[in-house]
């Protein structure tokens, strides 16, 4: 199994001023690259592979010095990542989609460079030795294990922080007992998600309540002059608002799918491929950030040894979770009310039964497709 370990780092003034020298040139080498393959594709009409830039490195540092200063295997990650952006780009106009071709990075736009295994770095206890930088001392919340395997460190500068993550494979998963339960999941912007237990997660609106703030300070950043100390100090307290955003939500999702992955063996919920693009949601949904929750719960879902099933979401609110009956309403309406057999309930609630159905006839064909799983009489809304 491969986990990630991610720390916050701490250093002194030289080491940071090195590694962002580092950065840098890190960032000139990747629009460099970039440069070199749309060049030659105009005047060829052929592409550079990552192999033929990855031979010529060598040849480059000889005549460009200054990037002596970066880590050999720093050096190859850029050119990969460039490889890397190619490949997606590809992938996406084979697949029909509207694809972004890669862009070139502007000032201060590339934070972090990785490490191969063994290469370029030393750990001691909770000092990170860096080949040709310095020494990070890291906050040590918790410990790699000693079965690990380091394939790859990399490190991340955030704002005025620094953070450095392990990839490390060999984890032995911590596979949680049996509890012979199983729970549907939907999600949703009114309230985070309903479970076909009837439990409702409210939604926190992390963004919602420090919109006020973040307007202030984008027009007071706005009003300031370019390249002056009073703009970079309000584009850092913007950067960090964001972070503290985007903290706390990070938070509320480990939460909520430690819980679940903690309570039940067969975790259902639906499959959200009616979002191909980030660019189709709205606020409120970027806010509530299903795709990232569900890709925590997938990942504590593996460690654990639970499983998880995707089920189309096609029809999940609109079918009658107890004769299977379609009643067609509205997104405003949010009571399922059965003409067929009297059921009355919440929306969410009935998509959640829903999916908790569809999900365990998916894992099993021999379960009964509509028969209630539950006693829906101790579910009606009087």
């Amino acid at each position: 199994m491969i986990k990630t370990y991610k720390f916050r780092a701490y250093t002194n003034k030289a080491t940071e001023i090195q590694t962002n020298v580092v950065l840098e040139l890190c960032r000139q080498m990747y629009n460099l690259a970039l440069e070199q393959r749309i060049m030659v594709y105009k005047q060829n009409k052929k592409s550079v592979s990552f192999y033929d830039q990855n031979k010529q490195l060598t040849e480059f540092k000889k005549e460009f010095t200054q990037f002596k200063q970066v880590p050999s295997q720093a050096l190859e990650n850029v050119i990969d990542r460039l490889d890397k952006a190619y490949q997606n780009f590809f992938r996406r106009v084979r697949i029909g989609e509207t694809p972004g071709f890669p862009r070139f990075k502007g000032y201060e736009r590339y934070d972090s460079f990785t490490l191969r295994q063994g290469c370029g770095y030393k750990l001691e206890n909770s000092n990170l030795i860096l080949s040709k930088i310095g020494t990070f001392k890291l906050k040590l919340h918790r410990q790699i294990p000693l079965e690990a395997k380091i394939k790859t460190v990399t490190i991340t500068r955030k704002n005025n922080k620094w953070f450095v993550c392990f990839c490390c494979d060999n984890i032995i998963p911590k596979i949680l007992p049996k509890v012979n339960r199983s729970i549907g999941i939907d999600v949703g912007c009114e309230s985070f998600l309903t479970d076909s237990n009837g439990l409702k997660v409210e939604n926190p609106r992390f963004l919602n309540k420090s919109t006020e703030r973040i307007t202030k300070l984008q027009q007071k950043l706005e009003k300031q002059l370019k390249g002056s100390n009073r703009r970079k100090k309000t584009k850092l307290l913007l950067a960090k608002k964001h972070e503290k955003v985007f903290n706390q939500r990070l938070d509320f999702q480990h939460k909520v799918a430690k819980h679940y992955v903690d309570s039940y063996d067969t975790i259902c919920h639906e499959k959200m491929n009616s979002f191909k693009s980030f660019t189709k949601l709205n606020r409120s949904m970027r806010d509530v950030s299903w795709f990232r929750f569900f890709d925590i719960l997938q990942a504590k879902a593996e460690e654990a040894g639970r499983t998880i099933v995707k089920v189309p979401a096609k029809n999940t609110s609109q079918q009658c979770s107890k004769c299977g009956e379609m009643v067609k309403k509205d997104l405003s309406v949010r009571i399922h009310s059965c003409p067929h057999c009297k059921l009355t309930l919440d929306r969410d609630l009935n998509a959640a039964l829903n999916i908790l159905r569809l999900g365990m006839s998916l894992q099993d064909p021999t379960f009964p497709g509509n028969d209630c799983l539950v006693k829906f009489d101790d579910l009606i809304i009087n």
